[in-house]
């Protein structure tokens, strides 16, 4: 059921995108006879929840290359877990004001915990904008606090630092990356900022071949990122004010699940400028093929300087 997947980055909800009878049909066809009751009874035996089938109906008639998309992003993975190299998946999670504020949530404890009654931005220490980083293979996270804005620059130093500290000792022969995202933000598949970052910050400077592919309009909760890094991370601090920097760094790097997950944490007091663009001409010089499935979604950036990394059936692309 892992492709199948999907949660609730504020809490620990969980569903699945196809229907207990799909499910059922596909079990059939594997030799495991069981009915949609049955089906259902197991999901639930593993914290799937029932209700959040609803929410996946209202999003089903989105972009006609949906299913396309998924089975693509499901052969990328594929390939690069067999050629050995690291799989991330990144977003934005929701930006947090530091200071004496309600943080929605319950937890045990003798008295509750005594906040302001409004959220004026004014009396904050400021926002915080935690970029996430989630390596599905080795079930760890890295989280790039902002101070400024989240813009793709931002996004994209977020994942060279996670590879500087963290993944270039994970995998150190590694030549190539797979990136999963989210269509939209700083992260967008439009974004021609974010791809130029790509290629000066993570291929040109570290050598890297990247390969990013991006879930359909409207599937963000289906980015792994979503329930397996910010889900627990929100149920970690429920109910407890982020009063200063370190105490909501402090929760992030307590983070642990009994899967094994494991997350760390550091603050990033750079300000970025919002409303940078590339031109035509810049754009013209990246090192950039679209794949012939979803072009628009799926792309891959090579080193100006080094020869190719990673076999790829693309096709050059500007666009």
């Amino acid at each position: 059921m892992a492709p199948e997947t999907a949660g609730d980055p504020m809490n620990a909800q969980k569903w699945v995108r196809s229907s207990l009878r799909h499910v059922s049909t596909r079990l059939g066809k594997l030799g495991h006879a069981a009915s949609p009751p049955t089906v259902g009874r197991l999901l639930c035996k593993l914290k799937y929840s029932m209700k959040a089938n609803r929410k996946e109906r209202e999003t089903s008639s989105g972009h006609p290359e949906r299913d396309a998309q998924f089975q693509h992003i499901e052969k990328q993975k594929q390939v690069h877990r067999d050629a050995h190299l690291p799989i991330i998946s990144v977003d934005t999670k929701k930006k947090e004001l530091i200071g004496d504020f309600k943080n929605a949530g319950r937890d045990w404890c003798q008295a509750a915990e005594v906040v302001k009654v409004h959220d004026f931005p004014s009396e904050a220490l400021g926002r915080s904008v935690p970029y996430g980083v989630y390596d599905l293979e080795r079930n760890q996270g890295y989280v790039r606090v902002g101070t400024s804005a989240d813009t793709p620059r931002f996004a994209v130093e977020s994942i060279r630092g996670w590879w500087e500290r963290e993944g270039r000792a994970a995998f150190h022969d590694a030549r190539g990356l797979l990136i999963l995202a989210d269509a939209g933000g700083s992260n967008s598949c439009r974004a021609r900022v974010w791809k130029q970052q790509i290629q000066e910050q993570l291929c040109d400077h570290l050598g890297l071949t990247v390969t990013v592919c991006h879930y359909p309009t409207g599937c963000s909760k289906w980015n792994p990122v979503e329930h397996r890094l910010f889900g627990p991370i929100s149920v970690n601090w429920a109910g407890h004010p982020l009063r200063t920097w370190e105490t909501m760094l402090s929760y992030l790097r307590g983070t642990q699940t009994t899967t094994g997950l494991t997350v760390t944490a550091e603050l990033h007091k750079v300000v970025y400028q919002k409303g940078q663009k590339v031109c035509d001409a810049e754009y013209a010089q990246l090192n950039l093929e679209s794949h012939s499935v979803c072009p628009r979604w799926n792309y891959t950036l090579r080193p100006r300087a080094l020869p190719d990394l990673l076999p790829s059936s693309t096709t050059k692309s500007g666009s």
